[in-house]
């Protein structure tokens, strides 16, 4: 299931923002910058910003900030951040050890990063280290996959056309749906109670192959998975049964994506 040529990263970068941004995230991104509850001048940091979809509707949300900082990883997300928008302040660094002083920061934001850190308690931590006492964390995880039956019956379909490790790594963004869980995280993190409140979002995809490759070309490499045409096409046509329920007349896929955006204030 290998590609003779695996993408650079910013390959895949690119095919995150073109794939995944417009079908899943983009409107998250709307719902976080209203939630971020930005003052004039204030100075802002978007963690794991990935391509800079939340950093950017921050910047169109409010007028006259601070600054407005975005840290990733990843080299490849940040070079098409920077080519997006590159008024933005673009960072390569570590979200458990992030490359700030103490209380540098107003507002600090994270779309759909907690899940993936290998310590989100310190990841958790670390945020909060950065802010300055009245400084506002927001955080947005994905509820569990079986709440979102699309990408459960995606998952099963990678498992039996390529392997089970595969169907398991399509589950891992949704790994902290539980808020009991999440509520404890904050708590280990020494961050006072979150507010919690779920959004019901909608996830949409212009057809069943497309929502398939989202994955295939704009996740799955990151995580080291490159699948060749023919098991591609092998997943496709499986997909195709297995998401006709979320299936429009014109044949794009939509379907309800509850997402969990937890706040929390610096005292």
């Amino acid at each position: 299931m290998e590609h003779s040529r695996r993408p650079e990263p910013e390959e895949t970068a690119k095919a995150y923002e073109e794939r995944l941004v417009p079908a899943l995230f983009q409107d998250v991104a709307k719902h976080l910058a209203e939630a971020a509850k930005v003052h004039t001048g204030q100075d802002v940091l978007d963690v794991a910003c990935g391509t800079g979809i939340l950093a950017r509707a921050i910047t169109r949300q409010y007028e006259n900030l601070g600054s407005v900082t975005g840290l990733d990883l990843n080299p490849g997300m940040l070079a098409v951040a920077q080519r997006k928008a590159p008024g933005i302040d673009w960072q390569k660094g570590d979200a458990e050890a992030l490359p700030f002083k103490d209380r540098s920061f107003d507002v600090v934001v994270s779309q759909f990063g907690l899940m993936l850190f290998p310590s989100p308690t310190l990841a958790l931590q670390e945020m909060y280290r950065v802010l300055r006492p009245k400084g506002r964390l927001v955080v947005a995880v994905f509820d569990s996959i079986n709440r979102v039956p699309a990408y459960e019956a995606m998952s099963t379909v990678f498992g039996r056309m390529v392997d089970p490790a595969v169907g398991e790594a399509l589950r891992g963004p949704f790994a902290l749906g539980d808020t009991r869980r999440l509520s404890a995280l904050f708590a280990s993190a020494g961050i006072s109670a979150p507010d919690i409140r779920t959004l019901e979002t909608t996830a949409r995809f212009p057809g069943v192959r497309e929502m398939a490759l989202a994955d295939i070309k704009g996740w799955f490499p990151f995580a080291d998975i490159h699948l060749d045409e023919p098991t591609i096409n092998a997943v496709v046509e499986a997909a195709e049964a297995a998401l006709e329920p979320f299936c429009t007349d014109s044949g794009m896929v939509e379907f309800q994506v509850p997402v969990h955006v937890l706040s929390a204030q610096k005292f």
